[in-house]
């Protein structure tokens, strides 16, 4: 049995998530570029993923120290 294909799939807010790859991300995600077995997606989103804070709420804080 051939292993399962994933796609990284992230949102506006910059988060990540896996999405098999043979199905149409959900509303508000896209896929970012990168495709393969699970294991290597989530190696992919622990590398790329550094500041698991929501877009928003990073902007917010920087907005508000400054």
């Amino acid at each position: 049995m051939p292993e399962e294909i994933f796609d990284v799939v992230g949102n506006d807010e910059e988060q990540y998530s896996i999405w098999t790859a043979d199905d149409e991300p959900p509303a508000g995600w896209y896929r970012v570029g990168f495709r393969g077995p699970k294991s290597d997606c989530l190696a992919h989103i622990d590398e790329v993923w550094t500041d698991m804070r929501p877009l928003s709420l990073r902007r917010f804080m920087e907005a508000d120290s400054a």
